[in-house]
């Protein structure tokens, strides 16, 4: 049935537009002040003066003021540095936030200051014989970005003690780029390949290293998994963890099997990880009985199935060396129907574990699978959402940086759903929040000698915004 009036749809806008800009003190951008207020209640500001020494002159922006201006570009949805030209026309948000930002030269100076090509080369000069890839030193401004991230997750756990169990999950990702300096990655693009190491229970991002594309996640996973582990808080009592077959490393699992390993914190780390498959390990799975496959789970394609490898442990130990004792869980996938996996209807995967005890072989591996929920998405988060997936220029220690203060933005925002916002936000990603809270209309009016923000928002969310404030505040002490 036809209705007799005309929509709405197809009439014509019932508006003109004033070339003039206005004159009141508008902003599009509220919500930002949320994450200013995150930021500053959890003092990253004073701990980035802390520890980053990159300004020579006391003229213009310290040192936490700038990377409060990153935080908030990429949390605004910015993922350039031309975007600050953007923000920085908005009086009203300058007025908000107590300063203007910074311009896209000065932005693009700072983010240089983190670059240190003394180090690259000492890096290529260091290369064994036939390698090609390496890890350069971080400069000391990239260190002292560290050193910030791991102040605001300890605050983090502060203003959470009852969270005392730790998982780390522990992942490269491709970021794929056109510069020159960028290198071939393994799937035949070029761009970089850096590790991130992730809190699985805070949603917060523990460590993270710059790499060029070029090196595999399998090299050096250790320096990156001493790294998340030493960040965590004072508090955690239980620690655990998960990762793919770049993690199958003899170093970083002899670590893990320590209870007394150096460089990080004494005792068990449960872990799972999973491994690479051998010709060895391959003919070990195949030689199994068939009474020992168990039901693992289901999807349309295939039908998973799950068996314990008895007495197998490649593992060289050296001579005294107690670590703990190992089991391998075989994963059968068979497809449906007579489908074909590259030829072929039968795969085999496998995980090496140090958790025995009431755990099957389907617990852990249900518990190892749960990373792609953790790390896989904080990588898309990361490169999608936030200003990752954008590498600014050609130095490595600015690209570095980047992706630091990228982490850093997760992070905040992360604190700022846990900390204050509504319950049903926690697992909120950036998008969802600045549809609800960052992208807010705002007017400043002065009343009784007070600046005063009207948001044009309804009554309930503004309530939601009244009750976040306080719980931003500095912690007493």
């Amino acid at each position: 049935m036809a209705f007799s009036r005309r929509s709405p749809s197809e009439a014509p806008a019932l508006f003109d537009i004033d070339p003039e800009p206005a004159e009141d003190l508008i902003t599009g951008f509220a919500g930002l002040t949320l994450v200013m207020e995150a930021y500053r209640g959890l003092q990253v500001g004073r701990s980035a003066n802390r520890h980053l020494q990159i300004k020579e002159r006391q003229r213009g922006f310290d040192e936490g003021t700038y990377l409060e201006s990153f935080v908030l570009l990429q949390a605004a949805g910015g993922d350039c540095l031309d975007d600050f030209e953007h923000l920085r026309r908005d009086r009203a948000l300058a007025q908000l936030i107590g300063h203007a930002m910074p311009s896209a030269d000065a932005a693009r100076r700072f983010l240089y200051a983190f670059h240190d090509e003394s180090k690259i080369e000492q890096a290529r000069q260091q290369l064994a014989p036939g390698a090609s890839s390496y890890i350069p030193e971080e400069s000391a401004p990239l260190r002292g970005l560290r050193s910030v991230n791991v102040d605001l997750i300890r605050e983090l756990g502060a203003r959470c003690p009852d969270q005392k169990i730790a998982t780390i999950d522990l992942d490269g990702t491709i970021i794929e780029s056109g510069k020159q300096q960028a290198l071939p990655t393994y799937d035949g693009s070029t761009g970089y390949q850096p590790v991130l190491a992730v809190w699985a229970e805070m949603d917060g991002i523990v460590a993270d290293q710059f790499r060029d594309g070029n090196v595999s996640a399998q090299q050096d996973p250790l320096s990156v998994a001493r790294e998340a582990f030493a960040a965590l808080p004072e508090q955690i009592r239980e620690r655990w963890f998960r990762g793919d077959a770049g993690c199958y490393e003899q170093e970083l699992l002899r670590w893990l099997r320590n209870a007394k390993r150096a460089g990080g914190p004494e005792g068990f780390i449960g872990f799972a990880v999973s491994a690479r498959m051998s010709e060895s390990l391959q003919e070990r799975i195949r030689m199994l009985p068939e009474a020992l496959w168990k039901p693992y789970r289901e999807d349309a394609e295939a039908t998973l199935e799950c068996a314990e490898i008895l007495n197998w442990d490649p593992l060289e130990k050296q001579a005294g060396e107690e670590l703990d004792e190992v089991r391998y869980l075989a994963i059968r996938v068979r497809s449906r129907q007579g489908q074909l996996f590259g030829g072929r209807t039968m795969r085999h995967f496998a995980v090496v574990t140090n958790i025995w005890g009431k755990w099957s072989a389907k617990q852990v591996l249900e518990w190892h699978r749960e990373k792609a929920g953790t790390i896989e998405a904080i990588h898309d988060v990361l490169k999608n959402e936030l200003g990752a997936g954008v590498l600014p220029c050609g130095r490595f220690g600015a690209n570095a940086a980047w992706l630091r203060m990228a982490a850093i933005t997760h992070n905040v925002l992360t604190a700022l759903k846990r900390l204050a916002l509504p319950a049903e936000l926690l697992r909120a990603r950036p998008k969802r929040l600045r549809f609800l809270f960052l992208n807010a209309p705002g007017r400043l009016v002065q009343h009784a000698r007070r600046l005063v923000l009207k948001l044009g928002l309804g009554a309930e969310r503004i309530r939601e915004w009244l009750q976040a404030r306080p719980l931003l505040a500095p912690a007493a002490g």
